[in-house]
């Protein structure tokens, strides 16, 4: 290892000491803490936000989750470990260490990892689809009064009559089944896919917003095994396309400071596309290296199980 940091290696498994743990812990909470904070100030005050509050609502993990450190796994930790062994993946190793092991994986885990990584794999193996246009939140409001949408305390930004007309000018287009399953009666018909659990892993492809936002989720079914600074890579892609969903939404999001990307216009349209295609290629290799991580555990080889580790402990990932 490099700038300064040194680490014993017991076979295959990086080691790291408590002085070079702590600065991984607590580089992970100043990135994380304006996060958590700014959605317990909201809570605190009984105020919602509809585009940050979905990754806390929808995908239930809690600020305290996501704030505690975890190296992931392949990696030991040494000094104070009392916090993580009350952690049940969490074992004390030989020489009094911590570890998160793989015997946390049980049967229904295990079962989890197996559909996480098919389902991973098969999106990454087809090319973006594009034409959708974020029009799964608009089959969700579809032929609906504003006192009927699902987020009912936030205002359409269009009158049920044009997003009707939008919707049936433009076509649905979504391969996304938990999306597709919040689409009103009416709109089910008009979608080009029927998308279920069953066919999730042929039907998913990388252009899709909530496959994106979806990285986060798999992501997190796997913490503490997953590394908390690719729990957090994902989290960021997750918010940066639920924005471009709410923002390409009927929904009015100036009340969060956020321009709406008009796609009932051509001009909006394409510069969804835009905004599309930027995202896809930040995801793309995100979800390379968590189907990598994946597939590490499902062998049970650590080999390269430490290097999420070992680049933050040179620094790559640490945030400032």
């Amino acid at each position: 290892m490099t700038d300064g940091l040194t680490a014993s290696m017991t076979g295959t498994a990086l080691r790291l000491t408590v002085e070079q743990w702590h600065p991984l812990a607590e580089a992970h909470h100043r990135r994380v803490d304006p996060v958590i904070e700014d959605r317990l100030q909201r809570r605190a005050r009984g105020e919602k936000n509809a585009v940050e509050d979905f990754l806390f609502e929808y995908y239930p993990y809690s600020t305290g989750k996501l704030r505690t450190w975890h190296p992931g796994y392949g990696v030991t930790l040494e000094g104070d470990v009392q916090a993580y062994l009350g952690n049940p993946a969490y074992v004390r190793t030989d020489d009094g260490g911590a570890t998160a092991s793989l015997m946390w994986l049980n049967p229904p885990r295990q079962a989890r990892l197996d559909m996480a990584i098919r389902i991973l794999e098969g999106t990454a193996s087809r090319p973006a689809a594009t034409g959708c246009f974020a029009l799964h939140e608009w089959a969700m409001t579809y032929r609906l009064r504003q006192d009927a949408v699902r987020h009912a305390h936030l205002p359409l930004r269009l009158s049920p009559e044009a997003i009707a007309a939008t919707v049936e000018e433009v076509g649905l287009r979504c391969t996304h089944l938990d999306a597709f399953r919040f689409f009103t009666d009416d709109a089910i018909p008009l979608n080009a896919y029927r998308p279920t659990r069953a066919t999730q892993q042929e039907n998913e492809q990388p252009g899709c917003l909530h496959a994106s936002m979806d990285l986060y989720k798999y992501a997190f079914w796997f913490s503490p095994l997953i590394s908390s600074d690719l729990v957090m890579d994902c989290f960021d892609v997750a918010a940066r396309a639920r924005e471009i969903d709410m923002r390409a939404s009927p929904y009015d999001v100036s009340p969060f400071g956020l321009e709406p990307i008009r796609v009932e216009t051509a001009d909006g349209r394409r510069a969804y596309a835009i905004e599309q295609k930027a995202l896809t290629d930040v995801t793309e290799p995100m979800r390379r290296r968590l189907i990598a991580a994946l597939t590490r555990m499902q062998s049970g080889e650590p080999d390269r199980a430490h290097a999420d580790a070992d680049d933050a402990a040179r620094g790559r990932h640490v945030h400032e």
